[in-house]
């Protein structure tokens, strides 16, 4: 680690004062140019053991940079992950107000929940697939707190990978029947289709994405636990939102999911 203890405080608390107030702010490296990544997940986990001691609930896991596209447009080659707590969630059809972010994007994306634990290292698709109660289609909403979202690698990871909000629905699925490879997913904003993919685009298999957090949690001593509820990264690029969009993200063999920007 490059950061001290206090420096390490002070970033986790303007960045999240940057989220709380919905005000951007810039990346954190052109200050820190020397920080690491373990100086970027330390300010992550700052955020987060500052958020459970104001009360607020942790409310799952996130994986993000799941493309391949992605990880090769930002010259790494594993994923990186952050966490969501219980006031992010919004139920499916609800609202999401827009003055309490700063430039929101939308993803569908396929969740997983764990009936058992997860560790690494070495764990792999098979074990995640033994691991899973059931899959369920999900939106997040990321809304990265740097000015016109423009960060590095380091920077964002300290911000918690832009999490913001996340909605889940639909019919929850036994991933050992269901081709998650294959399976479709269409966006739509305002009635009009904006997006389609496929889950392959997550790692080759979303399972992928959930044995690749195992592995790096396992690096810090760490495990998925059972019950857990985990996103596992973008199916189609982000769509840009604004007041007045509706969003719908429909799931082939597991429905669909919608939510209101006011």
């Amino acid at each position: 680690m490059k950061l001290d203890d206090k420096t390490i405080q002070n970033l986790a608390s303007h960045l999240e004062q940057a989220e709380i107030n919905a005000q951007d702010v810039v990346k954190i490296t052109d200050a820190h140019p020397d920080m690491d990544f373990e100086d970027a997940y330390a300010i992550q986990y700052a955020i987060r053991k500052a958020k459970l001691s104001r009360g607020q609930k942790f409310a799952g896991l996130k994986m993000g940079l799941t493309s391949r596209a992605k990880m090769t447009q930002m010259g790494v080659e594993t994923p990186i992950f952050g966490f969501m707590m219980d006031y992010m969630a919004r139920g499916d059809g609800g609202e999401i107000r827009i003055d309490e972010l700063i430039h929101p994007k939308v993803e569908p994306e396929i969740a997983f929940v764990t009936k058992s634990d997860l560790r690494g290292p070495g764990c792999h698709i098979g074990d995640v697939l033994a691991a899973t109660d059931f899959v369920v289609p999900a939106m997040e909403v990321i809304d990265s707190r740097y000015r016109d979202f423009k960060f590095d690698l380091k920077s964002v990871i300290a911000d918690n990978t832009s999490s913001s909000r996340f909605v889940a629905g639909g019919h929850a699925g036994n991933p050992r029947e269901l081709d998650l490879r294959t399976l479709g997913v269409v966006l739509e904003k305002n009635g009009e289709v904006v997006a389609t993919g496929a889950a392959a685009a997550v790692l080759g298999h979303p399972a992928n994405s959930i044995a690749m957090l195992a592995n790096m949690l396992a690096e810090r001593d760490e495990h998925i636990p059972a019950g857990t509820f985990i996103m596992t990264g973008a199916v189609t690029e982000a769509v840009a939102v604004q007041k007045g969009d509706s969003i719908n993200a429909r799931f082939q063999g597991l429905g669909s999911i919608s939510v209101r920007f006011v």
